[in-house]
């Protein structure tokens, strides 16, 4: 299916129209020109979580972690991978809960790392503790749009 769809700037939050066509030729943002999809999940804060993963069409996984963590530590390097081998068909994005309480309280993150999947700005999907590669990969394709 061809059209337009809206990816939100993990930079400045901006909400950018990116013909679906061209989603994978590294799109720039149209207000500050950083790339779209770095192929390194976006940081997130309580200050611009709800316009990324509001203003994105394709799916956004969520990591929520904390630098104190061992299992976030050991898992960080699997979602960069993920990144780079998901995007630019799913956002990813790391929440640090410890510096974002707002977000966490709101979406009663319990336990790190927990991963988030949204589609449409809606959770369609939640998964708690670090996992290996593929099997990430498999859960986490189980959203795509």
């Amino acid at each position: 299916m061809s059209g337009i769809i809206h990816i939100a700037c993990p930079q400045c939050g901006a909400s950018n129209r990116v013909p679906d066509t061209r989603r994978g030729q590294h799109p720039k943002c149209g207000r500050c020109g950083a790339l779209l999809f770095s192929g390194q999940p976006a940081v997130l804060s309580d200050a611009d979580f709800t316009a990324v993963v509001n203003g994105t069409d394709v799916p956004v996984i969520v990591d929520c972690w904390a630098a104190w963590c061992g299992p976030c530590k050991m898992f960080a390097p699997v979602f960069v991978q993920a990144a780079q081998t998901l995007e630019p068909d799913f956002r990813l994005a790391k929440l640090d809960t410890d510096a974002n309480p707002q977000t966490a309280a709101r979406f009663g993150i319990r336990s790190i790392p927990t991963l988030l999947a949204f589609r449409g700005g809606r959770e369609v999907g939640r998964i708690s503790g670090a996992l290996p590669l593929d099997r990430f990969l498999q859960w986490a394709r189980q959203y795509a749009a």
